[in-house]
């Protein structure tokens, strides 16, 4: 009798070559377990080349929902004899790898249950054509693994039959496929894994769905109807899934259209046409990432300056230069910040999971409209590829575009001198017009050069610096429109702290987790926006160390932390982590142990008092 330990928690790995047909169907994997009840967490971990180099999927399942990427892999599906060696060395004692013995190996681990399947050898035998064996050898492992941990086999044919829809003669080669590893397994291998998937209702109200594509929908639902883009990784899904969604969402009564995607020649040209769309009153984006910002700034400072709304997509990556394209980080944040030359400051939305995609989208068009200003979102490669279990997306349909202060001819008419850069609500934020809204009133020059409050040049020194500090005000603004952190006080009694954002947030909740009855002494808030909003200055306030996590050699958001809200670098603890990989929860938990162990202070402010022998030496 299997344990109830062993039911639906543990982590399934594929290790592939790229380009071999593998990633839809390790998806199907994820998709079936998904489809049985229970949270999943799949990571594509794959290279920047189109074919060839080595690839891998990893599937976490947690019923308990600790869905962090988690080191050690319980079952390794090993089809890459060029990883062997890596992929062997992966596997938790007591765990299993599954190989194509075809050829035989000797992978020199006597502690993991080693099973072989002759998957070329059974390809060969049912399919002449060599492309159709190097596919269906896929399918062949996805049948053999749904017979060792009890996926339902059924599900997984369901899901053949809804993917290849279109394309129906594919649908029997694939159920053949199924069936022949599911029946050499049941047939030749001895007993089912000590690791297994049974039907559960841990996915009733969820949905699976990658950032990238929440996103899209988002930007969909706030209304825009403009997307400008030039292709680059791991932004390129976002706007194809636009296009796609508006194919769909975005047709008039008669069919048409109401909806344009342009490829531009470059990223500036992309950024420019999206400030251009935007400035005529369209609701008009470009998604990108870090490379992609850096070529954009010049367009992103005109925007600043001319107060001009814009949504920028950052789907963050490794960096700097070309870096790594396929691995994830967090290490944009500085660069828009404070993109563009001269003295800038931008909104920057930063969504923990696709669900905060959705409508962090949604919202950046209408906060863009409100301070007519860049409005960043800041998602990353992790949360924008891979997919995510979040709850079903929602919508008010009562809910109004904001477009904020804008005059149309009625009100152009009652006033009786427009001045498109005034300041006349003390918010910092002036009317603007649209062009042709009125035959005679409120047109006006937009300048990237310095100019006065009606829009006309100057180069006085004075005007300009007041033009810099009333722009200036709008931040203050924004402050109270931007989304609030979110915040978990554990102990009322703690001085001890964790400040993490974005995608970090799965790990850093299992990490507080792992730490056990302790971890009540650290209370934790998770950031969502900049500017810093009241409450972050609150929580910080009342702590006297903060463990600030991030995916980034520099600790950016520490120095955002000190520069903008004021606070002493001694409290703020760097926690970074640069690899590429997305963050789990065991780095966080010996991360805090060393820092404990360096400095007793940090003990001395939780409630109850964390020391190094009650968390355990550093490992």
């Amino acid at each position: 009798m299997v344990p109830d330990r062993a039911f639906n928690e543990f982590v399934l790995k594929f290790a592939n070559v790229n380009g071999s047909g593998s990633a839809s169907a390790n998806l199907l994997c994820a998709k079936a377990l998904f489809r049985m009840g229970l949270p999943v967490s799949p990571k594509n971990i794959f290279p920047s080349n189109i074919q060839g180099l080595p690839t891998w999927y990893e599937i976490r399942v947690s019923e308990a929902g600790h869905l962090a990427r988690r080191a050690g892999i319980d079952v390794m599906v090993a089809m890459n004899p060029q990883t062997y060696a890596r992929d062997v060395a992966e596997i938790v004692p007591g765990g299993t790898l599954i190989y194509d013995s075809t050829l035989r190996r000797d992978f020199g681990r006597e502690d993991i249950r080693q099973i072989g399947i002759p998957i070329a050898g059974l390809c060969a035998d049912a399919w002449s054509d060599l492309r159709e064996r190097q596919i269906f050898k896929n399918i062949v492992y996805i049948g053999a693994l749904s017979w060792l941990i009890e996926i339902d086999i059924d599900i997984i044919e369901q899901l053949i039959a809804e993917q290849f829809k279109s394309k129906p003669k594919l649908v029997e080669p694939n159920f053949k496929a199924l069936r022949i590893g599911y029946d050499y397994a049941h047939a030749y291998i001895d007993g089912r894994l000590s690791v297994r998937a049974r039907k559960s209702n841990g996915t009733a109200g969820k949905i699976m769905i990658s950032g990238n594509e929440a996103a899209a929908l988002g930007a969909i639902y706030g209304g825009a109807t403009v997307a400008a883009w030039y292709p680059i990784t791991p932004s390129t899904t976002l706007t194809e899934s636009f296009e796609r969604h508006a194919g769909r969402l975005r047709r008039d009564n008669n069919g048409m259209l109401r909806a344009a995607v342009i490829q531009a020649e470059d990223e500036l040209s992309a950024a420019g046409i999206a400030v251009g769309a935007n400035w005529n009153g369209a609701r008009a984006f470009t998604a990108t990432s870090g490379p992609g910002i850096s070529l954009m700034s010049e367009f992103i400072g005109l925007a600043y300056f001319a107060e001009v709304p814009l949504v920028l997509f950052d789907i963050q990556r490794g960096g700097p230069s070309t870096g790594m394209p396929t691995r994830t980080q967090q290490s944009d944040i500085l660069a828009c910040a404070y993109a563009s030359h001269g003295d800038t400051r931008h909104v920057l939305l930063i969504p923990g999971d696709p669900g905060e995609c959705f409508t962090f989208s949604a919202d950046a068009f209408d906060l863009a409209d409100r301070l007519q200003a860049p409005v960043f979102v800041m998602s990353d490669l992790d949360i924008g590829m891979n997919d995510w279990v979040v709850d079903e997306l929602k919508w008010d349909d009562n809910r109004r575009f904001d477009r904020g202060k804008v005059l149309d001819a009625a009100k152009l008419e009652a006033v009786s001198e427009f001045a498109r850069y005034r300041d006349v609500d003390g918010d910092g934020v002036p009317w603007r017009t649209l062009p042709g809204i009125h035959p005679g009133k409120g047109a006006y020059f937009t300048r990237g050069t310095s100019h006065t409050d009606t829009g006309k040049y100057t180069e006085d020194g004075v005007v300009h610096a007041a033009m810099l500090d009333r722009i200036n005000a709008k931040f203050e603004t924004a402050k109270s429109l931007v989304p609030k952190p979110v915040t978990r006080i554990l102990s009322s009694k703690s001085r001890l702290g964790i400040i993490n954002y974005g995608s970090t947030d799965l790990a850093v909740r299992e990490a507080i987790s792992l730490m056990g009855r302790e971890a009540l002494g650290v209370n934790h808030l998770r950031l969502r926006a900049f500017p810093f909003s009241d409450e972050v200055a609150d929580f910080i306030g009342r702590h006297d160390f903060l463990f600030v996590v991030e995916q980034n050699r520099d600790a950016q958001m520490r120095h955002l932390l000190i520069a903008e809200a004021g606070i002493a670098a001694e409290k703020l603890v760097p926690v970074t982590n640069y690899d590429g990989f997305p963050l789990t929860a065991q780095f966080l938990v010996d991360a805090i142990r060393s820092a404990i162990h360096r400095d007793t202070r940090i003990a001395d402010a939780s409630a109850p008092p964390l020391t190094a022998a009650s968390m355990g030496q550093p490992r």
